[in-house]
């Protein structure tokens, strides 16, 4: 088969690389493992072999994350994020024409296809992982994950590897392997990102946590894990499979993390029957996954008092042509004014941050001093309006937050982590008819 032709996409300014291959009757969208290249998988014969096999039902599309194979390169000062990532799958598919797809992702894929899954529910018709993790480190309610320690040692171990091909026997245990098959993995390594960037990155990874997620996530699922691997155990698999509605966990003899080698034809029957079987019900917009937005005027009724109404009125019509200019400015969705502040979606949480702060700092010069809420959950679509225990959450955000500031759920924090975002700990609260205590940030200025 001949290599497909490589076209490129638009995330803002960055170009992002891209194939397409097979008319089957189902897209699947190949989220990037790590780091990609998408000429460079062709000299890999495993690799080729699956990608040939899965277009033989499939209308398969893969791509390069900016700073990672043939896309654009990232600045080491300015490191990519989820919602950047995110944004990357999205305008693949707009390239594509593909009004929803099939999500695959393979071991650390899954933190972008979890969120892409649950962002877009109408555009994915389903979500595929093998061998994934929605968080690599153990806390306690996280017990089989990596202690910091260990996990310390693994990075450096992996940084120190890169360029080697030793990485892929480090977590392919039973992959065929002599001194050929490591150069050429080595070489692939290299074509995919420097070692300054695959460093970046594999710190960035090792800090990713999605699973407030994953209850989010509508789309049929299918979860594959390898019994025993070694480094991404099934508990992984089984934790994911546990908390995402209508998924299937599917436990896979041997010790591998990619699906290509000795068992692959194993693996692409469990995508097979995935992708061919019967459809389900389509999926619509009534529910999905939203950064929640919340702003408010301080003092707002003193200051109304002591300018009297034609002047309050007047300085309330500029606010709110500042903050819709920003919201416009950051894709942000303004669904009401609720008081004297705004209630607003955004499809990626880093937005809504840098929204938020925006408009703290463009409102500064007029005198006005707003404090702002976000949370990132599942929101019911109410015709113009949206409801549901994510916005009820964002409101109580916001009224836990001091003046200027720019409070924030830990949820959101975990979603930004590598966007160069500061926050400050302000603590555990009892949010108002909410369950549970929740951790709160303060984006510092």
């Amino acid at each position: 088969m001949n290599i497909p032709e490589t076209k490129f996409a638009y995330n803002g300014e960055l170009a992002v690389a891209y194939h397409v291959i097979g008319d089957g009757p189902r897209d699947t969208l190949m989220m990037p493992n790590w780091f990609s290249n998408v000429e460079g998988w062709w000299d890999i014969p495993e690799m080729a072999r699956w990608l040939e096999q899965t277009s033989t039902f499939a209308r398969l599309i893969y791509f390069d994350q900016p700073g990672s194979g043939l896309s654009d390169p990232i600045s080491m000062e300015n490191p990519p994020s989820l919602e950047q990532w995110v944004d990357s799958a999205r305008v693949v598919l707009d390239a594509t024409n593909s009004s929803e797809a099939v999500v695959l992702a393979v071991d650390g894929a899954f933190f972008i296809a979890a969120l892409f899954a649950a962002t877009y529910p109408a555009r994915t018709s389903g979500l595929i992982a093998f061998d994934g993790y929605a968080r690599v480190r153990a806390d306690e309610n996280y017990p089989f994950g990596i202690d910091n320690d260990t996990i310390g040692d693994l990075v450096q171990g992996l940084i120190g590897l890169w360029g080697t091909g030793e990485i892929q026997h480090t977590i392919n245990w039973d992959m065929p392997w002599n001194e050929e098959i490591r150069r050429r993995w080595a070489r692939l390594e290299r074509q995919m990102a420097s070692p300054g960037i695959a460093s970046m990155m594999i710190h960035l990874l090792s800090e990713l946590d999605v699973r407030d997620v994953l209850p989010t996530i509508r789309a049929p699922a299918l979860i594959c894990s390898h019994a025993d691997n070694p480094v991404w155990t099934q508990e992984y698999g089984r934790y994911i499979a546990s908390q995402i509605p209508n998924a299937k966990l599917v436990l896979l003899p041997g010790r591998n993390s990619y699906p290509v080698f000795d068992d692959w034809r194993d693996c692409l029957q469990e995508v097979r029957e995935f992708l061919t079987g019967t459809r389900g019900e389509a999926l619509d917009d009534d529910r999905m996954l939203a950064t929640v937005l919340f702003t408010d005027i301080v003092g707002s009724t003193v200051r109304a008092a002591e300018m009297g109404d034609r002047k309050w009125r007047e300085l309330l019509d500029a606010h709110d042509a500042v903050v819709r200019s920003q919201l416009g400015r950051f894709r942000g969705h303004e669904v009401k004014t609720v008081g004297d502040g705004f209630l607003a979606t955004f499809d990626g949480p880093q937005r809504a941050i840098r929204c938020a702060v925006a408009i703290r700092e463009t409102l500064r010069p007029l005198g006005i001093e707003v404090r702002s809420g976000l949370h990132t959950g599942e929101c019911e679509i109410r015709g113009d309006d949206v409801g549901g225990i994510a916005v009820h959450i964002g409101a109580r955000v916001v009224s836990q937050a001091e003046p200027s500031e720019v409070l924030v759920s830990s949820t959101v924090k975990d979603l930004v982590v590598g966007s160069g975002i500061a926050f400050e700990g302000r603590g555990l609260h009892e949010l108002k008819g909410v369950p549970d205590k929740w951790r709160l940030f303060a984006v510092a200025s």
